[in-house]
């Protein structure tokens, strides 16, 4: 009966004019009328380039450094295969987006103000509003993706000032001259010349190099491109002189001159120590995050 009386309620509906309401029979109640809600609206994903331990990183990031890249390969006129400039656009954004991700877990966040001043010396460094859009245009951008990137760099930015101004001021130094030549041969009448009475490394080193007589200045440990050169270095005493050295560069010889427990660093040795700390962060980052990379 049900079946009928819906059938029959349906067939008197097709009868009514429009804009009347069929009777309600005594006893019951209204049919509640259905609102059909309105289309849900899906965001359009944006395109990845990258996915740094889950954090996507813009298609468009990737194609605006494509463009710097390329720019900057005429200009400078170097030589880097299309797989070459991949690999280091690729990489950089990596890397600004470990440092940036560091940085927000140590708790920096970017204030609004300093983002906008920021755009502000871009907007100007370019000569205006309309000179800008048009850069960003060029180099792939849109509002939203640059600053999105700026956001993420000045977070980066942060990180590395960080881990470079961990670098101390002072450490333990040796100084140290050298005497280095290309063949064991060599070094062998190096050592016997050293071993006779009255023979003098300074004198001898000036033989071998007539701009700085060998001399390496001061250095702490972990400055040093050879480790084995270092090594030897901090196991002597002011006046020894070590054994023979082989490295990529030869056979060294090497005599302290003088060692300092805390010494204050040279500037330039500064900051060469906080490029090493850098670069060394930036492996270990590396080897432990989860990295997927979406463009071919």
């Amino acid at each position: 009966m049900l079946g009928v009386g819906l059938a029959l309620l349906v067939a008197c509906n097709q009868h009514l004019p429009t804009g009347e309401t069929p009777p309600v029979a005594e006893g019951t109640s209204p049919l509640p009328t259905q609102t059909v809600p309105p289309p849900t609206l899906t965001p359009t994903p944006v395109p990845l380039a990258l996915r740094v331990n889950g954090e996507g990183v813009p298609l468009a990031e990737f194609q605006a450094g494509m463009t710097q890249i390329q720019a900057a390969v005429q200009t400078l006129g170097e030589t880097l295969t299309p797989e070459e400039q991949r690999r280091r656009v690729l990489d950089d954004l990596i890397d600004t987006t470990l440092l940036a991700q560091a940085a927000r877990a140590a708790g920096y966040q970017v204030d609004e103000a300093a983002l906008q001043a920021r755009m502000q010396e871009i907007v100007t460094a370019q000569g205006g509003e309309a000179a800008f859009e048009a850069w960003q245009t060029q180099m792939g951008y849109t509002p939203e993706s640059f600053r999105s990137a700026l956001r993420r760099g000045l977070e980066a930015a942060w990180q590395r000032d960080r881990i470079v101004d961990s670098v101390p001021s002072s450490a333990e130094q040796v100084h140290a001259r050298q005497i280095l030549v290309l063949t064991e041969e060599a070094a062998r009448q190096v050592k016997q010349q050293l071993a006779q009475a009255g023979a003098n490394f300074a004198t001898l080193a000036f033989g071998y190099d007539l701009s700085t007589g060998g001399d390496l200045g001061w250095f702490p440990r972990g400055y040093l491109t050879q480790p084995a050169v270092e090594e030897a270095a901090f196991s002597l005493q002011p006046g020894e002189i070590s054994d023979i050295i082989k490295t990529d560069f030869g056979y060294h010889i090497l005599q302290v001159i003088a060692r300092e427990a805390d010494r204050p660093l040279d500037p330039e040795v500064r900051r060469a120590l906080g490029r090493k700390a850098l670069s060394q962060w930036l492996e270990d980052q590396r080897r432990q995050a989860q990295v997927e990379e979406l463009v071919p």
